[in-house]
């Protein structure tokens, strides 16, 4: 089988995880025989958190964080997608070294979404983060109003909120978007609003991340140009469900598989032009991995 293979340049982590990874790996070559407890998976990749696993990241969640007794001077790392001030005062109540590693980016936006909700608050407006409910970003995001702010999944999310009244049309409204949603989804949502809200309430922050917003326009073009897509994330990976589902709607030969061992020899003819790329928090050697499982076939 005479397959042809290219992988993504632009996949593979942003710039916030890279920061985050780097910081994790550093502590753990520094410290050897220490483990570092890292608040919710560290990136949403199985195969990356076996790695780092095997050099001592020992991965917590909030029932963890809300169990404990006293942390004893361990080290937690607070990861790229950032968290509500909450969590930096439990931490700091146990008595955790906190290895902050939230991206800039999400700082910046956090920083916005404070700023906005004490503009609006003595207005009684509103903040409305368009974003995946629950998804740790967005509880961040929430955390900085307090809980005090609103999140809409979709379209329908949206329409029912404006329909029932959560969504106020007689008062200030901010919104602000997840940094790893899909732009053209976040275009639709706050064209509907500048629809629904009189001219003047509607303040439209673009907070998508430029690094997401220039993977989606790349992986377009790559999924048109190849006749056979593998994109490898992990199953947990928001942002990977959106990048994936973006190149199955331009190519129905996208395959979103873990790793190199989800490959199907049936899902390739000879001669295929076969373009590997992936998430945000997809490592580069495991797209090298894949590309090379694909060449030996």
């Amino acid at each position: 089988m005479d397959l042809k293979v290219e992988i993504d340049a632009g996949s593979g982590f942003c710039g916030g995880v890279i920061r985050a990874i780097g910081s994790a790996e550093k502590f753990l070559d520094d410290v050897p025989g220490r483990h570092l407890f890292s608040l919710g998976a560290i990136v949403h990749n199985e195969e990356e958190l076996a790695r780092l696993g095997r050099k001592g990241l020992v991965t917590i969640d909030y029932e963890d964080l809300a169990d404990m007794q006293a942390a004893c001077g361990e080290s937690l790392l607070i990861r790229a997608h950032g968290e509500p001030p909450a969590t930096y005062t439990r931490a700091a109540e146990l008595g955790f070294n906190v290895i902050d590693c939230t991206c800039p980016v999400v700082l910046r936006l956090q920083a916005s979404i404070r700023e906005a909700y004490a503009r609006l608050k003595p207005q009684d407006g509103q903040v409305v983060i368009f974003g995946k409910i629950g998804h740790a970003e967005v509880l961040g995001l929430v955390g900085q109003t307090g809980g005090d702010a609103l999140v809409v999944e979709d379209r329908v999310m949206l329409e029912s909120a404006l329909a029932d009244g959560r969504i106020r049309t007689d008062v200030p409204v901010e919104i602000f978007s997840q940094t790893t949603k899909s732009p053209d989804e976040y275009s639709e949502i706050c064209d509907l609003l500048r629809e629904r809200l009189p001219e003047g309430l509607l303040t439209v922050h673009d907070t998508v991340c430029s690094q997401v917003a220039t993977r989606h326009e790349r992986l377009s073009t790559f999924a048109q140009s190849h006749d056979v897509i593998l994109f490898v994330s992990g199953k947990a990976s928001s942002n990977g469900r959106v990048l994936c589902d973006l190149c199955k709607s331009l190519n129905i030969r996208t395959y979103h598989i873990g790793s190199e061992a989800d490959i199907k020899r049936e899902w390739f003819c000879s001669d295929d032009r076969v373009g590997v790329c992936g998430a945000t928090s997809t490592p580069k050697w495991l797209l090298e991995k894949v590309a090379a499982a694909v060449e030996a076939l």
